[in-house]
């Protein structure tokens, strides 16, 4: 019976599908070329002058570890947005409002003095600073679903440069 299914196979490779082998070398050479290095591509905010000057100056302020994880800022590259980890975590600075702000049922949290409006995601959490200059917008992944610990590591850095709106 093996011998009757390499027989078969011995058929099937002889032919036709030989005609497709430089179209896969082709593109097992496209996909060895490519890096999945770059994470997603992340949508890049388009705030007024002002929270994008602001933004700037965030960007410089931010940590190279956080929650553990290497900062790798996310594609297209921007002032406006960094991340660690392979998107694990990615902030967006300059984003507009958020409607689910006029909630008063919105969840919130504190963290080092800086106050954060939660929404769950199906692939996590996005946090979004209340009370700012410029909103900023984090987004993490289903492993800091308990861990508060990336937002207090972020709070000097937002605290010191988008100022309170209050």
């Amino acid at each position: 019976m093996t011998v009757t299914r390499r027989r078969l196979f011995r058929r099937r490779l002889s032919g036709r599908p030989l005609l497709c082998l430089p179209a896969v070398a082709l593109l097992l050479a496209a996909a060895g070329c490519s890096s999945t290095d770059e994470g997603s591509p992340v949508s890049v905010p388009s705030p007024a002058a002002e929270a994008a000057k602001l933004c700037g100056a965030l960007h410089k302020a931010l940590p190279g570890t956080l929650g553990g994880l290497e900062r790798d800022d996310p594609r297209p590259r921007s002032e406006l947005t960094a991340g660690w980890g392979d998107d694990a975590i990615v902030l967006r600075c300059g984003v507009p409002r958020p409607g689910e702000m006029d909630d008063p049922r919105a969840n919130a949290v504190e963290a080092d003095g800086v106050n954060w409006m939660l929404e769950q995601l199906d692939s996590g959490a996005r946090f979004t600073t209340t009370y700012r200059e410029a909103y900023v917008e984090v987004t993490m992944g289903p492993r800091f679903a308990n861990d508060a610990t990336p937002l207090a590591a972020l709070a000097a850095p937002v605290a010191r440069t988008i100022p309170s709106s209050l």
